[in-house]
């Protein structure tokens, strides 16, 4: 079985799109699925960019959120079925964690991780898909993956957002822009957004933001301040993992606030922080995909964004063909609002 996969042949490097081959059968717990749909996450462009070290696994494909529809299942699989639309996350839930995929590339073995999307077909481990019903544009499903849910986890899994917080949202990228989605949705007040694209500034506030600062801004931490209750921030998100924005959001929580690190830094490019209002009440973590559940929290939040609680689909989308994956992390890079979403049927 033959098909086109975009393939990180070379770190810093454009992806190559080009024909693989699956080189074995299906072992126990994997699955294979026919994808439809994926989305390009900031952690592929961190991927690319070596951005936490050297890659030792170079070649191998990429992305970890999709839409696709399994079409076949290996040995001891019971949580979906052939046929079975479903959605491909990085977060493991229900099933197996079967063998990472090995496919065939120029005769040579290419490897993958439990799941990756950027492929017309992949092998994901069978806890790494969460069967759907969803009436939702499929477009958007792929984000179920990862930004809408770790959006909403970081939210209110990690920073325990309570009704009426402020919140403050440090980056809106596709993670960001939900998370302002989110925090409106939950009644959060105010939404104090910081983007340093002005396309992505507009659409926060258009997203339920009260106010949206640039990063590049001379006094930024006064501005926050001064758009923040006396009490300063309850919750802080940083999605951006720059440096600065990380320190910045460490002294905006130093009244008691909770900050949740939803962006990665480079490895090359430590932080440095005063610890003594960790001893205060100061709450400071980071964020592995927002301690989601896949099997529960996926379709329950995909009930909320097909009612338009949760509204996802207020994300502008950029939507790209395989064949144009690298057109689509160009956009990403360059300040993009929403998603890049790459259509494996698209031109």
């Amino acid at each position: 079985m033959k098909f086109a996969a975009a393939i990180l042949a070379q770190s810093r490097e454009p992806l190559i799109v080009d024909e693989i081959s699956l080189s074995s059968a299906l072992s126990p717990g994997q699955v294979l699925v026919n994808i439809r749909y994926s989305g390009i996450c900031g952690a592929q462009i961190n991927e690319i960019d070596a951005v936490k070290g050297p890659d030792k696994f170079l070649p191998h494909l990429l992305g970890h959120e999709g839409i696709g529809e399994v079409v076949e299942i290996g040995p001891l699989v019971r949580s979906v079925a052939v046929g079975d639309t479903v959605v491909l996350h990085w977060m493991p839930g229900d099933g197996i964690q079967a063998d990472p995929a090995k496919y065939a590339w120029n005769g040579s073995v290419l490897n993958a991780g439990w799941v990756t999307t950027l492929s017309e077909y992949t092998i994901a481990s069978e806890n790494r898909v969460t069967r759907i019903q969803s009436d939702l544009d499929p477009r958007y499903v792929p984000l179920f993956g990862c930004a809408a849910t770790t959006a909403w986890g970081s939210l209110v899994n990690d920073a325990n957002f309570r009704l009426g917080e402020s919140v403050v949202v440090l980056g809106t990228g596709g993670v960001g822009l939900l998370v302002v989605e989110a925090a409106r949705a939950g009644g959060a007040y105010p939404i104090v957004a910081v983007e340093k694209h002005d396309e992505r500034a507009q659409v926060a506030a258009s997203m339920g933001a009260h106010t949206v600062l640039g990063a590049d801004l001379a006094n930024l931490e006064e501005a926050i301040r001064s758009a923040l209750p006396d009490r300063g921030a309850d919750v802080i998100i940083e999605t951006s993992g720059a440096r600065s924005m990380i320190e910045l959001s460490y002294r905006l929580a130093t009244q008691g606030g909770r900050v949740v690190l939803v962006g990665v830094p480079r490895h090359d490019e430590p932080v440095s922080l005063d610890t003594l209002p960790l001893h205060f009440g100061m709450k400071f973590t980071g964020s592995k995909g927002g301690q989601i559940r896949p099997e529960v929290d996926i379709p329950r939040l995909l009930t909320l964004a097909e009612e338009g609680t949760y509204g996802v689909s207020r994300l502008p989308l950029a939507e790209f063909g395989l064949a144009s994956v690298n057109d689509g992390i160009d956009a990403l890079r360059s300040g993009s609002p929403g998603r890049v979403i790459v259509g494996m049927g698209s031109s």
